[in-house]
């Protein structure tokens, strides 16, 4: 007998679990992820036993699957993807290679068999771009240095997840017995096909029509969604699974210039979709299952936690970064991504996996995102304290990035700007205007390179690498300014500025007046405050024009 007699009720009274669920888990600073799983768990038969609906839940859950992936697809700009860097694209490679022959060998020696054990160590390849992006937007450095590494190497990560689903959803219900190469071939014929269906209409319909629909943003939406479930439906036509035709929706529709809008409109519908997607898999976890995990899991994730940073640092050190951004790179990626749950849940409906190995990578989840959110958000200060031990994974090398600054920065200097953003780079133009000699530093090479066709001194480097004010020339300067907000980043250059003896004043930014008295108190001279300081600017301006409307020249 169900306690609810509505499927209505039912949905509702498992959204207010998720809610407060997830309230406790904003509190303790995780992600939500790891809240919806728990409240699977929670309403599921081991739990309250709420959920009866299974049909209905499966359908959402699907449908969010399909909805993140074409978002991800959006994403998946090919002008992007080839402008992500080498370091991106060998550090990328480099660690899953590594990361995929370690994991399987740890999944055989936990007895998995070999087939479970692929399932495993492709989850353990993979880092969240959901947990990544959303961490790193909410500490303000998407644009940092680390970040954009990062979120390079996300974008190669993805692209592989693309392929594999590709060969996962070619093999349909169960592991075939025929020949291997005559199956490969059609799978590459069927692909083919799609590939080139999907490109011609891409090429010679989609624009036009999205053209004549793009009047209404609402019906630009509506046509993403049914263009995305069409080819999911395609793609299971065709024998691969609905994930790869939303795939290859987004990616058919990420060089037009209408991605960046509807993954924005996207991103809620997703969020609230995935929930039943992590509520689902919650709701079939066996917990006796877990039981039997809990050893390999806390060895398999400790390998995740500690195993991929270390990968990441080692290449990046051995490409020539220094410890601080390979330290701060590989502690962002030091967990299982989302699309390892999906993969699993992917792998149990075939019959190519059992319920065993899907509750072990569910727990290797929830260790992994959990503790790596930790490290995430407190990666300034466990890089700091780190920094010593590291430097084995540090190569001196000279990089081209070098050659984008001034790197002789001959003459005087006065202020030295770290952050030559839009707040930045008007500070300096004005101080330049003034009379001041300004030297800027930034970490990202085109705005490097356009300072310096200004004549403006700039070098390429970001705050957090210690072996930057080597280059400085600090003993002249009056006034360091920090225009990057984030109360992390400030703290370290303060630390930094006073380990190199700087004798002059420190002016930082700050996003909040908290941030403000917090930053005054550990050393600031001056902290800025970008978006009030222009509003008591304009204020001023409009009070200086009202009084001259009021008493007008004669």
């Amino acid at each position: 007998m169900p306690y609810f007699e509505h499927i209505f009720t039912e949905v509702a009274a498992v959204l207010a679990v998720a809610s407060l669920v997830g309230a406790i888990c904003l509190w303790l600073r995780q992600p939500l992820i790891s809240a919806f799983i728990l409240v699977g768990v929670l309403v599921g038969p081991v739990g309250l036993d709420w959920v009866h609906a299974h049909d209905q839940v499966e359908l959402f859950a699907e449908l969010g699957v399909g909805v993140l992936l074409f978002v991800v697809g959006l994403k998946l700009d090919p002008t992007l993807i080839r402008t992500v860097g080498m370091v991106s694209v060998v550090t990328g490679i480099g660690q899953m290679l590594l990361t995929a022959i370690l994991g399987y060998g740890l999944a055989l020696a936990f007895g998995l068999e070999s087939f479970a054990a692929f399932y495993v160590a492709a989850a353990l390849t993979f880092s969240s771009t959901i947990i990544i992006v959303k961490l790193l937007s909410d500490k303000r450095d998407i644009d940092a240095l680390y970040g954009r590494i990062a979120l390079g190497i996300l974008i190669v990560q993805d692209v592989v997840v693309v392929l594999l689903m590709l060969v996962i959803g070619a093999y349909g219900v169960e592991i075939p017995d025929v020949n291997f190469a005559l199956e490969l071939i059609k799978v590459l014929a069927k692909g083919t096909g799609f590939l080139v269906l999907v490109g011609l209409v891409t090429r010679f319909i989609l624009p036009l029509l999205l053209q004549s629909l793009a009047r209404s943003t609402e019906l630009v939406v509506l046509f993403a969604i049914a263009w995305a479930i069409g080819l999911a439906s395609l793609g299971v036509v065709l024998g691969f699974s609905q994930e790869v035709g939303a795939l290859v929706a987004g990616i058919s529709l990420a060089a037009t210039p209408y991605r960046a809008s509807l993954a924005a409109r996207l991103v809620t519908l997703r969020d609230f979709l995935l929930l039943f997607f992590f509520i689902d898999l919650g709701v079939h976890i066996d917990v006796a299952h877990l039981a039997n995990a809990v050893m390999p899991a806390i060895i398999l994730s400790l390998f995740v936690l500690i195993g991929k940073p270390l990968m990441v640092m080692a290449f990046m050190g051995r490409m020539g970064y220094v410890r601080q951004t390979s330290t701060m790179t590989g502690l962002t990626l030091g967990q299982i991504s989302e699309f390892s749950l999906i993969l699993a849940t992917l792998g149990l409906s075939m019959g190519h996996i059992g319920e065993e190995t899907v509750g072990l990578i569910t727990l290797i989840g929830l260790i992994t995102i959990g503790f790596s959110t930790y490290m995430i958000l407190y990666a300034y200060r466990l890089s700091d304290w780190l920094s010593p031990v590291l430097g084995i994974f540090e190569r001196k090398i000279h990089h081209l990035e070098e050659d984008l600054g001034d790197a002789s920065l001959s003459g005087h200097i006065d202020v030295v700007i770290f952050g030559l953003g839009r707040y930045g780079r008007n500070i300096a133009r004005e101080l330049r205007n003034r009379g001041f000699k300004v030297l800027g530093v930034d970490f990202d090479p085109e705005v490097v390179s356009y300072w310096h066709k200004q004549e403006l001194p700039t070098l390429y480097g970001d705050s957090e690498d210690p072996e930057l004010f080597h280059s400085i020339p600090l003993k002249q300067a009056k006034w360091v300014i920090n225009t990057i907000r984030g109360q992390d980043q400030c703290l370290v250059l303060l630390h930094t500025l006073k380990q190199h003896d700087f004798k002059g004043r420190i002016a930082l930014t700050a996003h909040t007046v908290n941030e403000k008295a917090a930053l005054m108190k550990v050393g600031a001279d001056l902290v800025l405050l970008p978006f009030r300081d222009a509003a008591r600017e304009a204020a001023d301006l409009l009070q200086e024009s009202w009084r001259e409307d009021i008493n007008p020249k004669a």
